[in-house]
């Protein structure tokens, strides 16, 4: 059963696999691919064949992690690396598939999410397995325009020790005693997404349908008050919205909570 150690241990995990997958398509074809974890019920239908890994984790976190990927997408991006069409998947294409995973496994043991040597990896390519039952984690390009939909399933050995380890750090903090910096590192390096508000508003259907270029949307909030930044729906801090470069920006003035609770409740 998942708790909420468990769910913000599968997302730091999915997020650092995300981010090492994208590192690897990076090095091998120059493309700038970045990966995002999305809700479970916008999985889409999918009756391509899958091609499917094994990614075994040992150390401070053990279990396996079996991850899927569909045909037609990684022959696309095959035909990206290899500068050529491949429009039939070979032996060949495959081979260099799992060279691609493999190396995304080792950037993952080499990032600060897996500490100091704490985390061992093994690959290895699987066939005609079934997921019911298991947990899973969905990834999907972060463009639109790149179609490219990951599926990382959760053995229960591997949700037990993701939730364990970050039992302990919740733990640690509630009796207000410092985290080992070993459990800190698994999510210094994992990029999360925040999103600044400004404020928002409810709106009857009728009056959606209206907008049009030039329509004002009057929000809740007066020009005087803070904007809002939140992680995954949670607030984090109140600031006041600056430029820097051309670009918004938050000059932060508040932190209701202690970030470390805000993450891990």
């Amino acid at each position: 059963m998942e708790n909420k150690f468990t769910k913000n241990g599968l997302r730091i995990f999915a997020a650092a696999f995300a981010q090492s997958l994208s590192a690897s398509l990076a090095e091998v074809s120059g493309i700038k691919l970045p990966l995002e974890i999305i809700d479970k019920e916008t999985i889409p239908t999918n009756d391509s064949k899958p091609i499917q890994f094994k990614l075994t984790v040992e150390g401070a976190l053990r279990g396996d992690c079996f991850v899927e990927f569909y045909e037609p997408q990684v022959a696309a991006l095959l035909s990206t690396i290899m500068r050529q069409p491949v429009t039939a998947l070979g032996n060949d294409h495959l081979s260099l598939f799992t060279k691609l995973v493999a190396t995304t496994a080792e950037g993952l043991c080499k990032s600060s999410f897996a500490g100091d040597g704490a985390l061992k990896a093994g690959i290895e390519r699987v066939s005609g397995l079934a997921f019911e039952g298991l947990s899973v984690v969905p990834l999907a390009a972060a463009d639109p325009q790149a179609e490219l939909h990951v599926l990382l399933f959760f053995s229960p050995q591997l949700l037990e020790s993701v939730s364990s380890v970050l039992g302990k750090v919740a733990e640690q903090n509630v009796e207000g005693a410092d985290a080992p910096s070993y459990n800190l590192r698994l999510v210094m390096d994992v990029e999360l997404n925040v999103s600044l508000r400004f404020g928002q508003r409810r709106m009857p259907l009728s009056d959606l349908l209206e907008l049009s270029s030039g329509s004002i949307v009057e929000l809740d909030r007066t020009v005087d008050e803070p904007v809002e930044l939140y992680l995954d729906g949670k607030l984090i801090a109140r600031g006041e919205a600056v430029v820097v470069d051309g670009n918004y920006g938050l000059r932060v003035t508040e932190i209701p909570q202690p970030l470390t609770s805000q993450f891990l409740n």
